[in-house]
Protein backbone atom coordinates (compact mmCIF):
# COMPACT_ATOMS: atom_id res chain seq x y z
CA UNK A 1 0.00 0.00 0.00
CA UNK A 2 1.08 3.57 -0.78
CA UNK A 3 0.57 5.14 2.12
CA UNK A 4 1.54 9.17 2.79
CA UNK A 5 2.24 10.09 6.88
CA UNK A 6 1.90 13.56 7.58
CA UNK A 7 4.13 15.03 10.06
CA UNK A 8 6.38 12.57 9.44
CA UNK A 9 9.28 14.60 11.10
CA UNK A 10 7.75 14.79 14.33
CA UNK A 11 7.75 12.67 17.75
CA UNK A 12 5.44 9.93 16.44
CA UNK A 13 5.60 10.02 12.46
CA UNK A 14 9.51 9.66 12.66
CA UNK A 15 8.35 6.16 14.18
CA UNK A 16 5.50 5.81 12.02
CA UNK A 17 7.05 5.70 8.79
CA UNK A 18 9.63 3.11 10.17
CA UNK A 19 6.98 0.92 11.52
CA UNK A 20 5.01 1.37 8.60
CA UNK A 21 7.69 0.33 6.12
CA UNK A 22 9.01 -2.27 7.82
CA UNK A 23 5.58 -3.50 7.70
CA UNK A 24 6.24 -3.39 3.45
CA UNK A 25 4.30 -0.50 3.21
CA UNK A 26 5.15 1.96 0.30
CA UNK A 27 6.19 5.30 2.87
CA UNK A 28 6.08 8.80 1.87
CA UNK A 29 6.31 11.77 4.53
CA UNK A 30 4.63 15.64 4.29
CA UNK A 31 6.01 17.83 6.83
CA UNK A 32 6.78 21.46 6.90
CA UNK A 33 10.07 20.92 8.77
CA UNK A 34 9.79 22.99 12.05
CA UNK A 35 10.64 20.24 14.14
CA UNK A 36 13.34 18.41 11.93
CA UNK A 37 16.37 19.60 13.45
CA UNK A 38 15.23 18.26 17.12
CA UNK A 39 17.01 15.43 17.16
CA UNK A 40 18.11 13.28 20.21
CA UNK A 41 19.81 10.25 18.90
CA UNK A 42 20.10 9.18 15.69
CA UNK A 43 16.89 8.46 13.27
CA UNK A 44 16.48 5.95 10.44
CA UNK A 45 17.25 6.83 6.82
CA UNK A 46 13.42 9.17 6.08
CA UNK A 47 10.69 8.51 3.44
CA UNK A 48 10.81 10.63 0.49
CA UNK A 49 9.33 13.74 1.75
CA UNK A 50 6.69 16.07 0.09
CA UNK A 51 7.74 19.87 1.71
CA UNK A 52 4.80 21.51 2.62
CA UNK A 53 2.62 23.07 4.91
CA UNK A 54 -0.34 20.78 5.99
CA UNK A 55 -2.47 24.34 4.78
CA UNK A 56 -1.32 24.04 1.48
CA UNK A 57 -1.66 20.72 0.21
CA UNK A 58 -3.94 20.28 -3.15
CA UNK A 59 -5.61 17.25 -4.13
CA UNK A 60 -3.20 16.75 -7.08
CA UNK A 61 -0.30 16.19 -4.22
CA UNK A 62 -1.90 13.23 -3.08
CA UNK A 63 -2.61 11.34 -6.22
CA UNK A 64 -1.22 7.51 -6.38
CA UNK A 65 -1.66 7.07 -2.63
CA UNK A 66 -3.83 4.40 -1.03
CA UNK A 67 -4.16 6.08 2.55
CA UNK A 68 -3.36 9.25 4.51
CA UNK A 69 -2.02 8.93 8.17
CA UNK A 70 -3.01 12.13 9.35
CA UNK A 71 -0.45 12.90 12.18
CA UNK A 72 0.46 16.94 11.58
CA UNK A 73 -0.93 19.64 14.06
CA UNK A 74 -0.10 21.98 16.76
CA UNK A 75 -0.09 19.16 19.16
CA UNK A 76 -0.58 20.00 22.76
CA UNK A 77 -3.23 22.54 25.01
CA UNK A 78 -0.09 25.11 25.31
CA UNK A 79 -0.08 25.94 21.64
CA UNK A 80 -3.90 25.78 21.80
CA UNK A 81 -3.85 28.43 24.91
CA UNK A 82 -0.92 30.64 22.99
CA UNK A 83 -3.00 31.09 19.68
CA UNK A 84 -6.52 29.22 19.69
CA UNK A 85 -7.07 30.47 16.43
CA UNK A 86 -3.99 28.60 14.74
CA UNK A 87 -5.50 25.61 16.07
CA UNK A 88 -8.58 26.13 14.81
CA UNK A 89 -6.66 26.75 11.08
CA UNK A 90 -4.52 24.14 11.28
CA UNK A 91 -6.28 21.52 13.03
CA UNK A 92 -9.03 21.81 12.24
CA UNK A 93 -9.49 23.44 8.63
CA UNK A 94 -6.50 22.46 7.28
CA UNK A 95 -7.46 18.58 8.49
CA UNK A 96 -10.74 18.51 7.18
CA UNK A 97 -9.88 20.49 3.56
CA UNK A 98 -6.89 17.49 3.61
CA UNK A 99 -9.42 14.76 3.86
CA UNK A 100 -11.63 16.14 1.22
CA UNK A 101 -8.31 16.93 -1.08
CA UNK A 102 -7.24 12.99 -0.21
CA UNK A 103 -11.08 11.91 -0.81
CA UNK A 104 -10.63 13.88 -4.57
CA UNK A 105 -7.57 12.16 -5.21
CA UNK A 106 -8.60 9.17 -5.08
CA UNK A 107 -7.27 8.07 -1.74
CA UNK A 108 -9.38 5.39 0.09
CA UNK A 109 -8.28 5.16 3.72
CA UNK A 110 -7.76 8.34 6.05
CA UNK A 111 -6.55 7.82 9.48
CA UNK A 112 -6.47 10.40 11.40
CA UNK A 113 -4.85 10.87 14.63
CA UNK A 114 -7.31 11.93 17.24
CA UNK A 115 -6.74 11.86 21.40
CA UNK A 116 -8.48 10.64 24.19
CA UNK A 117 -8.56 14.45 25.56
CA UNK A 118 -12.11 14.48 24.01
CA UNK A 119 -13.20 12.97 26.83
CA UNK A 120 -11.79 16.14 28.81
CA UNK A 121 -13.53 16.50 32.31
CA UNK A 122 -15.15 12.92 32.25
CA UNK A 123 -16.55 10.98 35.50
CA UNK A 124 -13.70 9.12 36.50
CA UNK A 125 -15.99 6.77 38.68
CA UNK A 126 -16.50 4.85 35.65
CA UNK A 127 -14.35 3.83 32.59
CA UNK A 128 -15.48 6.37 29.62
CA UNK A 129 -15.83 4.23 25.92
CA UNK A 130 -16.03 5.36 22.61
CA UNK A 131 -19.97 6.39 22.79
CA UNK A 132 -19.44 8.75 25.85
CA UNK A 133 -20.29 12.08 25.79
CA UNK A 134 -17.21 14.47 24.44
CA UNK A 135 -16.16 17.10 27.07
CA UNK A 136 -12.89 18.68 25.41
CA UNK A 137 -11.44 21.42 27.64
CA UNK A 138 -8.87 22.73 25.72
CA UNK A 139 -9.14 24.24 22.05
CA UNK A 140 -6.58 21.20 21.08
CA UNK A 141 -9.37 18.75 22.12
CA UNK A 142 -12.21 20.86 20.52
CA UNK A 143 -10.58 20.86 17.44
CA UNK A 144 -9.85 16.93 17.62
CA UNK A 145 -13.68 16.38 18.49
CA UNK A 146 -14.71 19.07 15.39
CA UNK A 147 -12.49 17.18 12.73
CA UNK A 148 -14.34 13.75 13.58
CA UNK A 149 -17.52 15.33 12.83
CA UNK A 150 -16.86 17.08 9.73
CA UNK A 151 -15.22 13.27 8.61
CA UNK A 152 -18.05 11.49 9.17
CA UNK A 153 -20.14 13.55 6.76
CA UNK A 154 -17.17 12.42 3.71
CA UNK A 155 -16.90 8.59 5.36
CA UNK A 156 -18.91 6.79 1.86
CA UNK A 157 -18.24 3.09 0.16
CA UNK A 158 -15.26 4.69 -1.29
CA UNK A 159 -13.24 6.69 1.34
CA UNK A 160 -12.94 5.35 4.41
CA UNK A 161 -11.92 7.73 7.70
CA UNK A 162 -11.30 6.14 11.04
CA UNK A 163 -10.21 8.12 14.17
CA UNK A 164 -7.82 6.71 16.12
CA UNK A 165 -8.27 8.14 19.83
CA UNK A 166 -4.88 7.67 21.28
CA UNK A 167 -3.74 7.82 25.28
CA UNK A 168 -0.92 10.25 26.25
CA UNK A 169 2.04 9.05 24.70
CA UNK A 170 5.11 8.48 26.26
CA UNK A 171 8.76 6.76 25.21
CA UNK A 172 11.82 7.17 23.06
CA UNK A 173 11.82 8.71 19.49
CA UNK A 174 14.47 10.49 17.74
CA UNK A 175 12.77 13.57 17.77
CA UNK A 176 11.75 13.39 21.39
CA UNK A 177 8.95 15.45 23.42
CA UNK A 178 9.73 16.62 27.01
CA UNK A 179 6.08 18.27 27.13
CA UNK A 180 4.33 14.81 27.55
CA UNK A 181 4.03 13.61 31.41
CA UNK A 182 6.15 10.65 31.58
CA UNK A 183 8.68 12.09 29.26
CA UNK A 184 8.87 15.04 31.34
CA UNK A 185 8.97 12.92 34.76
CA UNK A 186 11.91 10.52 33.66
CA UNK A 187 13.68 13.70 32.10
CA UNK A 188 12.84 15.48 35.82
CA UNK A 189 14.63 12.42 37.57
CA UNK A 190 17.61 11.64 35.35
CA UNK A 191 18.34 15.23 35.45
CA UNK A 192 17.38 16.71 39.10
CA UNK A 193 17.01 13.58 41.04
CA UNK A 194 13.53 14.90 41.87
CA UNK A 195 10.25 13.34 40.08
CA UNK A 196 8.55 17.02 40.19
CA UNK A 197 4.80 17.28 40.17
CA UNK A 198 3.27 20.73 39.67
CA UNK A 199 -0.75 19.79 39.75
CA UNK A 200 -2.06 18.24 42.52
CA UNK A 201 -1.21 14.91 40.72
CA UNK A 202 -5.09 13.42 41.46
CA UNK A 203 -5.76 14.04 37.31
CA UNK A 204 -6.43 10.53 36.16
CA UNK A 205 -4.30 9.72 32.83
CA UNK A 206 -4.32 7.16 30.04
CA UNK A 207 -0.66 6.51 28.84
CA UNK A 208 0.07 4.28 25.30
CA UNK A 209 3.42 3.89 24.06
CA UNK A 210 4.03 6.11 20.74
CA UNK A 211 5.38 2.24 19.26
CA UNK A 212 1.87 1.00 20.97
CA UNK A 213 0.03 3.68 19.04
CA UNK A 214 1.85 3.10 15.55
CA UNK A 215 0.91 -0.62 15.68
CA UNK A 216 -2.38 0.87 16.67
CA UNK A 217 -2.54 2.57 12.73
CA UNK A 218 -0.59 -0.31 11.12
CA UNK A 219 -3.69 -3.03 12.16
CA UNK A 220 -6.34 0.30 11.19
CA UNK A 221 -4.67 0.43 7.91
CA UNK A 222 -5.17 -3.31 6.63
CA UNK A 223 -8.05 -3.97 8.51
CA UNK A 224 -11.96 -4.61 6.60
CA UNK A 225 -13.61 -1.62 5.38
CA UNK A 226 -16.71 -2.60 7.03
CA UNK A 227 -14.66 -2.53 10.51
CA UNK A 228 -13.54 0.68 10.97
CA UNK A 229 -15.17 3.08 8.49
CA UNK A 230 -16.38 6.02 10.10
CA UNK A 231 -15.35 4.52 13.63
CA UNK A 232 -14.11 6.17 16.66
CA UNK A 233 -11.34 4.38 18.40
CA UNK A 234 -9.84 4.82 21.56
CA UNK A 235 -5.88 3.27 21.61
CA UNK A 236 -4.19 1.92 24.35
CA UNK A 237 -4.76 -0.24 27.95
CA UNK A 238 -6.90 0.06 30.68
CA UNK A 239 -4.02 -0.77 32.87
CA UNK A 240 -2.38 2.51 32.07
CA UNK A 241 -5.50 4.00 33.59
CA UNK A 242 -3.30 5.86 36.25
CA UNK A 243 -3.08 9.30 38.33
CA UNK A 244 -0.91 11.51 37.92
CA UNK A 245 0.93 11.25 41.37
CA UNK A 246 1.07 7.30 40.44
CA UNK A 247 2.81 7.45 37.29
CA UNK A 248 5.57 10.19 39.64
CA UNK A 249 5.34 7.85 42.33
CA UNK A 250 6.47 4.64 39.43
CA UNK A 251 9.04 7.25 38.20
CA UNK A 252 10.46 7.61 41.56
CA UNK A 253 10.72 3.98 41.90
CA UNK A 254 11.83 2.89 38.98
CA UNK A 255 14.80 5.85 38.76
CA UNK A 256 15.39 5.85 42.78
CA UNK A 257 14.58 9.91 42.60
CA UNK A 258 12.62 11.13 45.04
CA UNK A 259 9.62 12.17 44.52
CA UNK A 260 7.74 16.26 44.92
CA UNK A 261 4.03 17.19 44.23
CA UNK A 262 3.86 20.68 45.13
CA UNK A 263 0.53 21.40 43.73
CA UNK A 264 1.21 24.95 42.70
CA UNK A 265 -0.78 24.75 39.56
CA UNK A 266 -3.89 23.23 41.64
CA UNK A 267 -5.82 20.90 39.93
CA UNK A 268 -5.99 20.00 35.87
CA UNK A 269 -9.58 19.68 34.71
CA UNK A 270 -8.53 17.20 32.23
CA UNK A 271 -9.60 13.74 34.10
CA UNK A 272 -10.60 10.53 32.45
CA UNK A 273 -10.44 6.74 32.35
CA UNK A 274 -10.25 5.00 29.16
CA UNK A 275 -12.45 1.76 28.06
CA UNK A 276 -10.14 0.10 25.17
CA UNK A 277 -12.26 -2.68 24.62
CA UNK A 278 -13.48 -1.50 20.83
CA UNK A 279 -9.70 -1.48 19.87
CA UNK A 280 -9.08 -5.07 20.74
CA UNK A 281 -12.78 -5.96 19.10
CA UNK A 282 -12.11 -4.08 15.74
CA UNK A 283 -8.40 -5.06 15.35
CA UNK A 284 -7.90 -8.02 16.98
CA UNK A 285 -4.11 -8.26 15.80
CA UNK A 286 -3.12 -5.46 18.00
CA UNK A 287 -2.25 -5.48 21.65
CA UNK A 288 -0.23 -2.98 23.69
CA UNK A 289 3.21 -4.30 24.06
CA UNK A 290 4.59 -1.99 26.45
CA UNK A 291 4.06 -1.13 30.46
CA UNK A 292 5.35 1.86 32.32
CA UNK A 293 8.51 0.06 33.31
CA UNK A 294 9.87 -0.91 30.48
CA UNK A 295 8.84 2.74 28.84
CA UNK A 296 10.68 4.28 32.15
CA UNK A 297 13.98 2.15 31.50
CA UNK A 298 13.75 3.19 27.48
CA UNK A 299 13.21 6.65 28.40
CA UNK A 300 16.51 6.65 30.65
CA UNK A 301 18.40 4.80 29.06
CA UNK A 302 17.73 6.93 25.82
CA UNK A 303 18.37 10.40 28.24
CA UNK A 304 21.66 9.22 29.41
CA UNK A 305 23.09 7.38 26.00
CA UNK A 306 22.32 11.05 23.78
CA UNK A 307 23.28 13.32 26.74
CA UNK A 308 19.75 15.25 27.54
CA UNK A 309 20.33 18.64 29.08
CA UNK A 310 18.42 20.89 31.26
CA UNK A 311 18.15 23.37 28.11
CA UNK A 312 17.04 21.08 25.70
CA UNK A 313 14.54 19.63 28.48
CA UNK A 314 13.63 23.40 28.43
CA UNK A 315 13.79 24.29 24.55
CA UNK A 316 14.65 21.76 22.17
CA UNK A 317 12.42 19.17 22.72
CA UNK A 318 9.04 21.35 23.87
CA UNK A 319 6.77 22.49 21.15
CA UNK A 320 5.99 25.89 22.79
CA UNK A 321 9.23 27.21 23.40
CA UNK A 322 10.67 25.43 19.82
CA UNK A 323 8.43 27.25 17.69
CA UNK A 324 8.79 30.58 20.00
CA UNK A 325 12.06 30.53 19.09
CA UNK A 326 11.59 30.28 15.32
CA UNK A 327 9.39 33.19 15.61
CA UNK A 328 11.78 35.65 17.37
CA UNK A 329 14.41 34.57 15.07
CA UNK A 330 12.40 35.32 12.27
CA UNK A 331 12.48 32.44 10.60
CA UNK A 332 8.43 31.37 11.26
CA UNK A 333 6.15 34.42 11.11
CA UNK A 334 2.65 34.79 13.64
CA UNK A 335 1.38 32.46 11.30
CA UNK A 336 3.17 29.99 11.78
CA UNK A 337 4.86 30.13 7.80
CA UNK A 338 8.21 30.19 6.97
CA UNK A 339 9.91 33.40 6.28
CA UNK A 340 13.40 31.64 6.03
CA UNK A 341 12.91 28.58 4.22
CA UNK A 342 13.66 25.19 6.09
CA UNK A 343 16.77 23.95 5.38
CA UNK A 344 15.21 20.62 3.09
CA UNK A 345 14.51 20.02 -0.28
CA UNK A 346 11.04 21.07 -0.99
CA UNK A 347 9.73 18.18 -2.62
CA UNK A 348 11.56 14.51 -3.23
CA UNK A 349 7.43 12.59 -3.98
CA UNK A 350 6.96 10.72 -7.15
CA UNK A 351 3.83 11.85 -8.52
Amino acid sequence: MRVLVTGHQGYLGTVMCQLLAAAGHDVAGLDTGWFAPCLLGPSAAEPPLLGRDIREVRPADLAGFDAVVHLAALSNDALGAMAPELTWDINHRAAVALARAARSAGVVRFLYSSTCSVYGASDTGQLVAEDAPLVPVSAYAMAKVQVERDLHTLADERFIPVYLRNATAFGHSPRLRTDIVLNDLVASAVLTGVVRVTSDGTPWRPLVHLRDIAQAFLAALTAPAEAVRDQPINVGNESLNLRVAEIAELVGRSTGAAVQITGENGADPRSYRVDFRRIRELLPSFRTQWDLERGVAELVHAYRQHGLTPADRQHRFMRLPWLRSLISAGRLDDALRWRAEPSQPKSQVRQ
